[in-house]
């Protein structure tokens, strides 16, 4: 890695909700600026006007091209001074600012955090969940079979698991908790954190079900669950005895798939790979 240049990367906390949240750095800093890098450049243009700023906006996401971040890391290794923000809260958490943060170190620019919201943290402040070990696991998946296994996995974690969740999949996320987790499993839900409709709900699976069929899901939700069974070491069987159990299914005719789904529903496995290891044992 080459010395620090003149250049610099201010990675920016913005509010999440709240525009009273803004920190005096950050509005200082945003100020301050050459340039702000942001993912969705009309969100941030209106903050950005919000709080009485006209610094120029320019577009960084997941879609952004190889030649685009190496022109704006050489424009800060040349001495600018940039902001990377997030459309709301801290940027490179379940956004796709690591790469120019990693790029831009790499190249000698000075990496300054100006620390601010996060719907994470705030989420796990007032959850009442243990906030000592947690895990934050980003945006639950699209597919049915995918955010089934993630739920499962989440759901048996020995930490806190946070996640985010869209208002028009929430319904569907919550009948695959209640179906891999059970009825009761307990969860918190914030919706709209810091905004006007906020709202916080203890409850359970299938009662989160119930509320948001009577209500239909608005807003911005963070989704959390306590430690699971592996918090008190009882993390399921072992592999020999899963191996002893898949034997005995496969020995009495039950089918691969029929095996691997059984097994998955039984233990919380991931279903993909007990197929796998059912596959190997019919050799």
């Amino acid at each position: 890695m080459s010395g620090e240049s003149g250049g610099t990367l201010y990675v920016v906390g913005t509010p999440i909700g709240n525009l009273e949240d803004i920190t005096e750095r950050a509005l200082r800093v945003l100020g301050e600026v050459d340039l702000v890098l942001a993912e969705d450049t009309r969100r941030v243009r209106k903050l950005l006007s919000s709080l009485g700023l006209a610094t120029a906006v320019e577009s960084y996401h997941g879609d952004t091209t190889a030649d685009k971040r190496a022109r704006l890391v050489r424009r800060m290794a040349e001495g600018a001074t940039f902001a990377l923000a997030s459309d709301a809260g801290t940027p490179v958490v379940a956004d796709p600012g690591a790469s120019i943060v990693a790029e831009a170190a790499e190249a000698g620019v000075r990496i300054v955090p100006i620390p601010g919201p996060s719907a994470v943290a705030a989420a796990l402040s007032v959850s009442g969940l243990r906030g000592d070990r947690y895990e934050f696991a980003g945006y639950a998946p699209r597919r049915r079979q995918e955010r089934q296994e993630f739920l499962r996995r989440i759901a048996r974690s020995p930490v806190t698991s946070v996640f985010y969740e869209t208002p028009h999949r929430l319904r569907d996320c919550l009948d695959d908790l209640v179906a891999v987790a059970g009825p009761d499993q307990p969860l918190v839900v914030c919706r709209e954190l810091t905004k006007m409709y906020e709202e916080i709900l203890r409850l359970t699976a299938a009662e989160a079900v119930t509320h948001f069929t009577a209500h239909e899901p608005r807003g911005e939700f963070t989704l959390l669950l306590p430690p699971g069974e592996g918090e008190d070491g009882h993390t399921g069987p072992s592999d020999e005895q899963l191996r002893e159990a898949a034997e005995q299914l496969l020995a009495m005719g039950a089918g691969t798939r029929d095996a691997a789904d059984l097994l998955s529903k039984l233990t919380g496995r991931a279903r993909n790979d007990l197929y796998q290891m059912l596959l190997d044992l019919r050799g």
